[in-house]
């Protein structure tokens, strides 16, 4: 799987218009939640929503009135009765501000931290604050070398520090871990060296036991990416690498603990070559806990999977998409496949979790395919 740049998330939405060809099953309850209408309100968005106060927050890839067409992204709200609204609207590059954020956003005391791929002082993308009144500040610029570039993924606190992953840069340009306060000061903790450590990291970092694990989407063995884990303070420990026949390959996604597994997604290889649901304990080795078939089921899983009552849930985004349910025991079951319009098409960010339903996006569908926020009760 070739790494996904900015260049080519903007031909995805600017251009894909495919759609699945299964349908919805069973009776689990489907819901649109809000449409995205393609201009001031935002278009195409990657990245899952968060829950503040029963209200939904997420980001735009791109629309928004804050720079010319295609716009710079946006930070939105919708309620669960799909009333939504503009937050903030990305200025870029130009206004140096960031532009087309991808990743989610994280709440922390009312505050809002957030990265964006591009833009900012450098070009190099952005890690920025924003409260949800509209206030917006860029803490850091990317683009200056051993810093990183290109943050993909989100940001996880530990602590007084931010942490997250740039898909570019650090001194080898593969990639870097980095941590930032909240007054703005970042420090690059570890470059990746392309070798058996991993290379070009999209996603967000987990706290599991004093150690941050995260995914690489190439490198490591055979090139198939790895997972990775590393101290706050830098130290870094290779934990696995993926082999294609087996657990899947180029892992995308942030990954979850659960009974002390560590459960992700690989949006390659497995038996079927349509990727995979991969599971292993920390400090274990992989393995495979449900293969794609790249048929009624889905295939290529973008996103990671979320745990409720005991099974995990997530989305596969191969010819426009599904809902899915696998238990621990590897039985998966289609709870809705995406057919473009009205209801959406391309997931590529996990679900949330609210009182037991489950709330995604599309980057693209809907009623005017600029993407949904969408809504699933199993």
């Amino acid at each position: 799987m070739i790494r996904t740049g900015t260049a080519t998330l903007l031909a995805i939405v600017l251009g894909c218009t495919a759609a699945h060809p299964g349908r919805a099953a069973g009776a689990d309850a489907y819901h649109v939640v809000y449409s995205f209408q393609g201009g001031s309100d935002g278009t195409a968005p990657f990245a899952s929503v968060i829950n503040v106060g029963g209200t939904l927050y997420g980001t735009t890839y791109t629309g928004g009135a804050g720079c010319p067409a295609p716009g710079c992204g946006t930070v939105f709200s919708v309620t669960p009765g799909g009333s939504e609204s503009v937050v903030y609207a990305f200025k870029g590059e130009a206004a140096g501000d960031g532009e087309f954020p991808k990743a989610n956003l994280i709440n922390v005391g009312g505050t809002f931290y957030g990265t964006t791929v591009s833009g900012g002082a450098f070009g190099g993308g952005t890690v920025f604050s924003l409260v949800p009144g509209g206030k917006e500040t860029v803490l850091h610029s990317f683009g200056q070398g051993s810093d990183g570039d290109q943050p993909l993924g989100g940001l996880v606190r530990v602590g007084g520090k931010l942490y997250g992953t740039t898909n570019l840069g650090g001194t080898s340009n593969f990639g870097t871990v980095f941590s930032i306060t909240f007054g703005g000061k970042e420090k690059a903790l570890y470059a990746f060296k392309g070798q058996n450590d991993g290379a070009y990291p999209e996603a967000s970092l987990i706290l599991v036991g004093g150690m941050l694990y995260g995914t690489t989407n190439s490198s490591g063995f055979d090139h198939l990416g790895s997972v990775f884990a590393i101290t706050p303070s830098g130290t870094e420990s290779d934990q696995d690498t993926l082999t294609s026949l087996t657990e899947g390959a180029n892992p995308y996604a942030t990954l979850i603990v659960l009974r002390g597994i560590l459960y992700g997604t690989a949006i390659d290889g497995g038996a079927n070559g349509w990727g995979s649901v991969f599971g292993f304990p920390a400090g274990g080795i992989a393995t495979p806990l449900y293969s794609f078939t790249g048929g009624s089921d889905g295939g290529d899983p973008l996103a990671g999977v979320v745990s409720v009552g005991g099974a995990l849930y997530g989305t596969t985004s191969a010819g426009g998409g599904t809902v899915f349910k696998i238990t621990l025991k590897g039985k998966e079951r289609v709870l809705h496949a995406f057919t473009g319009t009205p209801d959406g098409n391309l997931p590529e960010a996990g679900l949330l979790d609210v009182d037991g339903t489950l709330y995604g996006t599309t980057t693209n569908g809907g009623a005017t395919n600029n993407g949904t926020v969408f809504s699933i009760t199993p």
